[in-house]
């Protein structure tokens, strides 16, 4: 237990340093935790070789991860992924193992063994996909769906395959004891079956399975509502993890995956009134034991190994994602996944998973593998899941790549008028503008560079031109050296800089009204040269906080003479301001900036004391006041 505290402390100690920097540089968090764990293992040598409590301990947060997976998906979106869960992911478990035995065969072994290998290397990592999924947000993509469908698939093939493992050897399930060691979860696994016949397996097995259907359906509910009722918060808690503790134990006792079990009864739950509070109550335990999780395969990584035969191991390892990674290419193109969803789809699932360390195990245990060769398949699984963060960081690059290409680049419009008036940037703001301009009969010269807007503007009748804004020749077409008015609405922030700080060097003379994104952009924009400065969603706010006063029984001139004052002081602040914003600066570390701030900030409460003070008049008697807000009749 003292051993098990310890490689526990350590490993969260190296994840609160690895993780924010590997987030920080764009690697995910999964890198971080598998870096912590090479950190803190193979590196400094902190912690030794057996960490199976802790390796028990961590798998879990795979089982609550596939729990909560199933919390998300009703029975009928289930069945509506059948077509996927059966062709998609069943072809690429059967090609996949086809294609690793036929490789394994030409290396020199045996049938039995090359199947061993074929099924061990055709799953893929459902921890690491899903968290990196999850992370990116691409989950509901096409390819995130497709990866889902093909991984759970996986995770109900590893039932027949722990069932026809044993075959492979004569149908032996004799557990020498020299290989006790590499077979961390031969005992959990087998359980009580060792000693059933087969029609009684089958049985229990099906007993299990509608157990936790049954009960999901018919017991859960009952139950959750008398916890409900104490109003205790950390009891509800401990049964939602009672629950998928119970169905994960009742799954290890009769042989199955207790991560397909725990999918099981969270699709029966799915429909539940009390889904959302049990996926709240379990959440924060799946992303820590999914990190230990990470953080053990890290720190299982024998170096020593790799080290000693560092050529074949890595072509071993390539070898192995560049197999995985064409079958599903090939099946991606026949399911119609095309795009980026095709390539998210063939990187994601391009390394063996977790429960390669479990088949790898099982199948020592049986005397299907030698033990040299597990040991190189250990290092295989943990290095191709090493790298499946890069894998990832490879996929977000090809689909840039991609989406550049999906767009051709488009010639500018020839610009045959000038006008009085600029307006670069003809979105949402610069539309509002362009319209009061044009009612008031002044003309204008509009240029984007988004056609899409720029169709849409010419279907109501607009004219614009397509082109940037910060092009110096496209302004000078637009007519930069006549103009009276330049308004800056460009969506992007460094875009506006970069067109203010020209046109104003251009013509000192040029009046320059722009939106600003927020005080620092406008600040920046000051600087630049702009005359006149809007920040996007200060007016609006001004607005509804007047409309607040007039609900709190303020008269519309009260309320309108507040708004008035609070309007004039802000952007005289701002003004102020501008003069003591550095550049670069947090605003946090500039304390010139910061007095000034305070000082302004006092001065707006005496103003608006002020104001206040004048709305008041004497009721009743000298002393006596009338609130604001009540009539003064």
């Amino acid at each position: 237990m003292t051993e098990f505290l310890f490689q526990a402390t350590l490993f969260l100690l190296a994840a609160i340093v690895t993780v924010p920097i590997a987030v920080r540089l764009g690697l995910g968090s999964v890198l971080g935790y598998l870096g912590a764990g090479i950190l803190i293992g193979p590196v400094l040598g902190l912690v030794g070789t057996d960490m199976t409590e802790l390796q028990h301990f961590a798998e879990f947060g795979v089982v609550m991860m596939l729990f909560l997976i199933g919390l998300e998906l009703e029975p009928r979106a289930l069945w509506d992924m059948r077509d996927r869960l059966l062709g998609l992911g069943g072809a690429q478990v059967a090609l996949t193992m086809a294609t690793v035995m036929i490789a394994t065969r030409l290396l020199g072994y045996d049938l039995s063994t090359s199947a061993a290998v074929g099924m061990i290397l055709a799953l893929s990592s459902t921890a690491i996909v899903l968290q990196t999924l999850s992370e990116k947000k691409l989950m509901a993509s096409n390819g995130g769906r497709s990866a889902f469908s093909v991984l759970l698939t996986q995770d109900i093939a590893v039932i027949p395959m722990l069932a026809f493992l044993p075959l492979l050897a004569g149908g032996a399930l004799t557990a020498a004891d020299d290989h006790a060691e590499a077979a961390h979860h031969g005992p959990e696994l087998l359980g009580i079956l060792q000693s059933l016949p087969g029609w009684a397996l089958a049985l229990v097995t099906v007993a299990a399975i509608a157990a936790i259907i049954l009960g999901g359906r018919f017991l859960t509910s009952p139950v959750f509502r008398i916890i409900n009722r104490t109003g205790l918060r950390e009891l509800n808690t401990a049964a939602s993890l009672l629950f998928v503790v119970g169905v994960s134990s009742v799954m290890l006792l009769v042989g199955l995956s207790p991560a397909l079990g725990a999918f099981l009864a969270g699709v029966v739950l799915a429909n539940s009134e009390f889904r959302h509070e049990i996926e709240a109550d379990i959440a924060p335990f799946k992303g820590l034991l999914l990190g230990l999780f990470f953080i053990t395969v890290g720190a299982g990584i024998n170096f020593t190994a790799l080290f000693a035969n560092p050529i074949s191991i890595l072509a071993l390892t390539f070898g192995l994602i560049a197999i995985k990674g064409s079958v599903l290419f090939g099946l991606a193109s026949l399911f119609r996944i095309h795009g980026r969803d095709r390539w998210l789809l063939t990187l994601s699932l391009a390394q063996a998973g977790e429960f390669g360390f479990v088949l790898v195990s099982f199948a020592v245990n049986t005397q299907v593998l030698p033990l040299e060769l597990s040991h190189t398949l250990l290092l295989v699984v943990a290095l191709s899941m090493l790298f499946t963060p890069l894998l990832f960081i490879l996929y977000d690059r090809i689909a840039h790549q991609l989406d550049d290409a999906a767009i051709p680049p488009l010639s500018p419009d020839t610009i045959d008028a000038q006008q009085p008036i600029i307006i670069a940037g003809i979105g949402r703001f610069g539309q509002v503008v362009h319209r009061m301009v044009q009612l008031s009969g002044l003309k204008t010269t509009v240029l984007d560079h988004d056609l899409k807007t720029i169709t849409l503007m010419r279907e109501f009748g607009f004219k614009t031109f397509l082109g940037d804004p910060t092009r110096p020749d496209l302004l000078i077409a637009a007519g930069l050296k006549t103009a009276r008015v330049l308004v800056v609405a460009v969506d992007r922030s460094e875009d506006a800089i970069k067109l203010v700080t020209h046109a104003r060097r251009e013509r000192p003379d040029l009046f320059i009204v722009c939106r600003a994104r927020n005080r620092e952009h406008a600040y920046a924009l000051f600087a630049a040269g702009a005359n006149k400065i809007v920040r996007e969603t200060f007016d609006s706010s001004v607005r509804a906080g007047r409309y607040v006063l007039e609900g709190m029984g303020l008269t519309d001139f009260e309320a309108a003479t507040q708004a008035e004052t609070f309007w004039k002081h802000d952007r005289h602040s701002v003004l102020e301001l501008a003069e003591y914003y550095k550049p670069g600066v947090p605003i946090s570390e500039n304390e010139a900036y910061k007095a000034k701030a305070e000082e302004l900030k006092d001065s707006l409460e005496t103003a608006i004391l002020m104001t206040r003070a004048a709305d008041y008049e004497p009721v009743d008697g000298p002393g006596e006041e009338k609130p604001l807000g009540q009539d003064k009749t």
